[in-house]
């Protein structure tokens, strides 16, 4: 599971049936880097969400959705800094 942050909704008129019914958002990491998750939640911009990947992704999303990467939930809020005090 990563933790990434929702930049857009990503529309796509033509699709095969495995994703004919699923929504789309664009992710940013961390580091920048930018991915594709089918939005099982109803996240918009801006949300930060933790997400889910590979088998694990189509299960999340269920009904035979060809998946890789899912988002699994909104956070409302973490303590990052309660990580690194422990290290």
């Amino acid at each position: 599971m990563d933790i990434m942050q929702v930049e857009d909704s990503l529309v796509c008129t033509r699709r095969i049936p495995g994703l004919a019914r699923v929504s789309f958002r664009v992710l940013r990491g961390p580091q920048g880097e930018r991915a594709v998750a089918v939005d099982t939640v109803g996240a918009r911009p801006g949300n930060w969400v933790f997400t889910i990947s590979g088998s694990a992704a189509r299960l999340a999303v269920g009904n035979g959705i060809l998946t890789d990467l899912s988002i699994g939930g909104i956070i409302d809020r973490w303590e990052e800094d309660a990580t690194s005090a422990e290290d």
